[in-house]
């Protein structure tokens, strides 16, 4: 089975699941690349705890792919572990680059081997969306306005 494409903005109907790791039958799970700092992972940690906020029904986590745990073989295992049946991977990435095109396909391919019956459907990378190209645009655009006196 390969790993599945989502558009952009799936409308993915609330489950009877939590995020504190309860069985559920999906699970959404966001996917950053890593980094050995560990301060790296803040805005992903972030954007997480919104999800959280706005979908506190679904069970959602984060992995990566390489450098911090867990890494996305440990989490889709995880979710298998867990009872899910289904996982909806979101790359957390700007552009597919290497890593999306062969690296992520590679690991779901990996886990459902191992997992048998794990489905897992994979968006595109998230610079991909309309609404984060714009997001991007508007942030460079406040850049502009203040002059440049961001602090870096």
């Amino acid at each position: 089975m390969t790993p599945e494409s989502r558009p952009d903005t799936p409308d993915t109907p609330d489950t009877p699941a939590t995020s504190s790791g309860a069985a559920s039958s999906q699970r959404l799970l966001l996917l950053a690349h890593g980094s050995r700092r560990q301060e790296w992972a803040r805005p992903f940690e972030a954007v997480l705890d919104s999800l959280r906020e706005l979908r506190p029904a679904v069970d959602m986590r984060l992995c990566f792919l390489e450098a911090m745990p867990p890494l996305l073989p440990q989490a889709l295992d995880s979710a298998a572990q867990d009872g899910c049946a289904e996982v909806i991977l979101v790359p957390l990435f700007l552009g597919t680059g290497a890593h999306l095109r062969d690296d992520v396909g590679r690991e779901v391919l990996a886990a459902q081997a191992r997992n048998p019956g794990l489905r897992v459907s994979v968006a595109a990378a998230a610079g991909d969306s309309a609404l984060v190209s714009r997001a991007l645009a508007g942030y460079a655009l406040q850049c502009l306005d203040r002059g440049g006196d961001h602090a870096v």
